[in-house]
């Protein structure tokens, strides 16, 4: 009888909602859930979420947001870690690892080179950067599965071979997959993506990286990050009318700049993040790199919930609700800087040119551009990407499309889509929203990155001719989307895309202003409105996943010694033990200098996966301050002035060290860990700056360069050109301790600066390995 009694209260406890317990198979023990269909064995560990956040919450003495929840839950010794934010280094585990084909060459390469048999977690590449956009969505993936047959044979046998699920070119975007199959509150997952924070739109902290820092994570060593500060942003009131979420995101970037959110986590709270829909918040977390944060993320709510259950995840919609306490932030915790904003007053934005973080309201973008002399004309209005390619997104789009057929008129200007992923894709198609969406005058191109990262055959315009275009992307640095420098682009939402591109000019604001139909009567655009789901189940269309086999170890990855896109790893130099001294000047930067100007994407990107080659691309994007250029510096060894990546060969053949000297926020933009692989590669050994944005600096040093900043940023105007530099005391090389710089003049005069880091001991060890990888293989020799 007692059994039955158990099951009786157990059975009872369910139905009356006091708490969910599972019955079966065994009492009091929770049922296991999947981390998605894909992975069935393996489970969602909440319980161990729930013991190191206990541990933590014990030590600290104190509420926590919920980012320090997901964060210190994934803690490698939570009883024993230092933790303190914007200062200590954390040892993490991530639940999971995500890799774009762009960057998993590489970071599938590393892995090779490391000598394990297999992934330590589930781990994914996914096949959306290599389609270039040119005719439209069938034609250009054919053609792209011609083109990249190598490399996406080497990706997916190396994936088969180390146990990694493989998305087939045409799968979609991998942020859009992740959040459809692979997010879920509480999670901890690592990309090599910087929109990797995506994620957060369901509650997960996900952080973009570079390779080796993936590498780590597969090989199943604690992951280092340094302890995040949590910025929290405050949401009140309700979006209404032509306001978005693109636009909360789009007034934070206002805010805080690009490099604002350096060092933090965005962490979204209030009773105004009810109002939005999951797919919304991710695009909120997706563009939060654009200000340098390490993620962003929001509460779980109903709206997530929704979400889960629709994609086919409601046993983990389930779980969560059981463990809802650890997924939200405490009462009463505390963040390093508030931003409070009401979404009842905000009002639709568009950002740009050349920069995400500069910010105006809709409403005043054509008089701004008139006095300052950027084209008021739209050529090219494109929706879609990784940040705004939902079924909500081009379900508003649809909406404001089929009212300007409605009155005969199509675009003025032409007009792309890009669905996120083949079941976005499918399910639009199924719909009717693609087909309107054709009708108005656009084109819909494949399910992948395309304009946004630079791959576009762009026809309608030569380079160099001054131009305007309008994007629902994240970033807008010069020439980013079509290598045309005088390209104006400019981000907002999709649906202000669309109106736009049918008004043809940045002076129309659609709150306010009158189009003329067909008929000749003048009429004016109703706020868009479409469903955040769709009414019948997701149309998954195309099947586009490869499960890696139980047992890869007979699998051949296959990597030809003559290949042009893909070369096997050499290991890189250890250091010897010395100073450096009389290193040479590569180049002195002037302004801006994003991942885009020191490894630039677009036609490069066949490369990736080898690295002699693609270090022909190295700063070719950047202003040398010598002579304005981009792409010209002197050689000191001759004097004469050339490409940057010929000097730098020229210099790594005559056996010299050069160094890099950068202004602010250096290395913002994309993940790619190539923009510190090359100038390793090609001989540098010291890059100083200002400041480093996050991922660039890490990526550095997990390749044994130094990353070092001014500890007056007033020093780099005493450093020129033509000067020699010294590091001096590396051999005292220690955590928090300044570096000397001994500057040597043509003159022969000396000055000495101070240089900070921000190195701790494990990766000082990296840059005396000669890389992150050298040390891991050192470790592994002597644990054997």
């Amino acid at each position: 009888k007692v059994p039955v009694l158990i099951l009786f209260f157990f059975q009872h406890a369910l139905n009356s909602g006091i708490r969910r317990y599972h019955v079966a198979p065994v009492l009091c023990q929770r049922a296991k859930v999947a981390m998605s269909h894909f992975e069935p064995n393996e489970h969602i560990n909440y319980e161990k979420l729930e013991k190191n956040i206990n541990i933590v919450r014990k030590r600290l003495d104190r509420p926590l947001t919920l980012s320090e929840k997901i964060v210190y839950g994934h803690l490698d010794d939570p009883a024993k870690q230092e933790i303190e934010r914007g200062k200590t280094y954390l040892r993490l585990r991530p639940d999971r690892v995500a890799m774009q084909d762009a960057t998993a060459q590489m970071a599938m390469l590393q892995f090779i080179s490391s000598g394990l048999p297999k992934v330590a977690v589930p781990s994914t590449i996914h096949c959306d950067h290599l389609i270039e956009a040119q005719s439209g969505g069938e034609k250009d993936l054919r053609r792209a599965k011609d083109i990249n047959q190598e490399v996406y044979n080497f990706l997916a046998t190396a994936g088969a071979k180390y146990g990694v699920g493989f998305w087939k070119p045409g799968s979609g975007i991998i942020h859009q997959i992740i959040l459809e199959n692979y997010s879920y509150p509480g999670v901890m997952l690592i990309g090599t993506d910087s929109h990797t924070p995506n994620g957060g739109g369901l509650g997960g902290i996900c952080i973009g990286v570079g390779g080796a820092d993936a590498v780590d994570v597969m090989a199943g060593i604690p992951w280092e990050l340094k302890c995040p500060k949590v910025i929290g942003v405050k949401l009140t009131g309700k979006l209404s009318g032509w306001s978005s979420p693109k636009d909360v995101i789009l007034k934070v970037a206002g805010i805080l700049t690009v490099k604002g959110g350096t060092g933090a986590i965005i962490e979204y709270h209030g009773p105004g993040v009810d109002s939005i829909s999951c797919t919304g918040m991710a695009t909120i977390c997706n563009m939060g790199a654009e200000i340098g944060a390490t993620t962003s993320v929001f509460p779980y709510n109903a709206r997530m919930k929704k979400y889960l259950g629709k994609t086919g995840r409601a046993d983990i919609a389930a779980l969560a609700d059981e463990f809802q306490q650890h997924l939200v932030p405490d009462s009463g915790c505390q963040y390093d800087q508030v931003i409070e904003i009401n979404l009842s007053e905000l009002k639709p934005h568009i950002n740009g040119p050349f920069t995400p973080d500069l910010a105006h309201p809709v409403s005043d973008i054509g008089a701004v551009a008139e006095k300052e002399g950027w084209p008021v004309d739209i050529r090219v209005g494109l929706i879609g990407s990784c940040t705004n390619s939902s079924y909500e997104d081009m379900g508003r789009s649809a909406a404001v499309a089929k009212q300007a057929l409605s009155h005969g008129l199509k675009c003025k200007s032409k007009f792309t889509i890009t669905p996120g992923s083949e079941q976005i894709r499918a399910t639009i198609e199924r719909d009717g929203y693609a087909q309107i969406l054709r009708d108005v005058g656009g084109l819909v191109l494949a399910n992948a990155c395309g304009p946004c990262i630079g791959q576009w055959d762009r026809k309608d315009i030569k380079k160099g001719e001054k131009n305007t275009i309008v994007t629902s992307y994240n970033r807008n640095f010069t020439g980013r989307n079509d290598a045309n420098p005088e390209t104006h682009a400019f981000v907002t939402s999709p649906e202000i895309v669309t109106a736009l591109s049918i008004a043809g000019s940045l002076k129309f604001n659609p709150e306010t202003d009158y189009l003329t139909g067909a008929d000749g009567k003048k009429f004016k655009l109703e706020a868009p409105d479409a469903d955040e789901l769709p009414k019948l189940d997701f149309d998954p269309g195309q099947d586009t996943y490869q499960y890696p086999p139980k047992d890869g170890s007979g699998q051949h990855v296959d990597v030809s010694p003559t290949s042009q896109r893909l070369q096997l790893l050499e290991p890189f130099d250890k250091w010897d033990g010395k100073d450096l001294e009389d290193m040479l000047i590569l180049i002195k930067v002037k302004g801006k200098c994003t991942t885009d100007h020191i490894s630039a994407a677009g036609p490069w990107l066949k490369f990736r996966g080898h690295l002699d080659n693609i270090s022909n691309n190295l700063l070719i994007g950047a202003i040398n301050i010598e002579n304005g250029k981009a792409n010209s510096v002197r050689n000191a060894l001759t004097q004469e002035f050339g490409p940057v990546p010929d000097t730098a060969r020229y210099y790594k053949k005559m056996g010299v060290k050069w160094a890099v000297i950068g202004d602010e926020n250096y290395g913002e933009g994309s993940s790619r860990e190539h923009a510190a692989l090359e100038p390793r590669h090609l001989g540098g050994r010291v890059i100083i700056t200002k400041s480093f944005a996050r991922i660039h600096e890490t990526n550095l040093k997990k390749q044994g360069l130094l990353p070092l900043t001014f500890a007056d940023p007033a020093d780099y105007n005493k450093i020129h050109p033509v000067d020699k530099l010294s590091i001096v005391g590396l051999a005292d090389f220690a955590p928090g301790k300044p570096l000397k710089c001994v500057i040597k003049h043509p003159n022969g005069s000396q000055e000495t600066i101070m240089l900070n880091h921000t190195f701790n001991e494990s990766q000082i060890e990296w840059f005396q390995a000669g890389s992150a990888l050298n040390r891991m293989k050192e470790l592994q020799q002597k644990s054997s």
